[in-house]
């Protein structure tokens, strides 16, 4: 089964999250027209993040109604106790908090050993110390550029370094390895994002409102991007 992790070009990955429920499979058939590379799933605990989202039934419903690969982004504790059902659920790629568990090798193999592409995550106020060492094993990292738990924040301008820092991690050691970042991203800040090393992006509210079309509003956010080279 070819990886539903691909590095080029950038990746646009609108957030369920952003989705209006009683309308989800209509929304979902959109954002496939609307020409987005994945479904960026967030679950939320309400311990690891202070919020409670979508589970396993949402994420069901998610894989019945769209063929777009499904990226689960999993903001809880003890993540390893979960990934089994959520892969069963229907995610392609299952995405972990490193500050979330305290055996992150042992869940990246686990995690291999369900045939599910592995990203791992951290907040914006950890250091890149803490996954350096997991960066050849796993497919994406993720940088949150926003204090993760709810949508619709602001970006923090002050990651982008970081995003330097670890394009420069993965050129070095992990070349392949998707640098998704994932919290603010809409027109004004897609191409920061970009220019500091992003491959992948994560949109909610920027892709799904009442301003725009879905399509009117990816056609936006690819038009902010138009020649700044992704294929690195």
């Amino acid at each position: 089964m070819p990886s539903a992790v691909v590095t080029t070009p950038l990746r646009i990955g609108p957030s369920v999250l952003s989705a209006d429920f009683l309308r989800l499979g209509e929304q979902l058939s959109e954002l496939e027209r609307a020409g987005a590379d994945y479904v960026h799933f967030d679950v939320m605990d309400g311990h690891f993040v202070p919020n409670i989202s979508i589970g396993l039934p949402v994420l069901e419903a998610t894989r019945r109604g769209t063929r777009l690969p499904i990226d689960v982004h999993l903001m809880m504790l003890e993540p390893e106790r979960w990934v089994g059902e959520f892969a069963e659920a229907g995610a392609d790629v299952l995405t972990f908090h490193a500050e979330a568990t305290p055996h992150a090798f042992r869940l990246v193999e686990a995690i291999r050993h369900l045939g599910k592409d592995v990203g791992v995550a951290i907040n914006p106020g950890t250091p890149l110390a803490m996954i350096e060492e997991l960066l050849p094993f796993v497919d994406q990292v993720l940088l949150m550029t926003v204090n993760p738990g709810f949508g619709g924040q602001s970006f923090i301008g002050s990651m982008l370094p970081k995003v330097e820092r670890l394009r420069t991690m993965v050129e070095t050691v992990a070349a392949g390895c998707v640098i998704q970042v994932d919290g603010g991203i809409n027109p004004s800040t897609i191409e920061d994002a970009v220019r500091a090393g992003a491959t992948s992006v994560v949109a909610g509210s920027a892709v799904i409102n009442d301003a725009d079309s879905i399509a009117g509003n990816m056609a936006t956010l690819r038009h902010a991007i138009k020649g700044v080279d992704v294929t690195r």
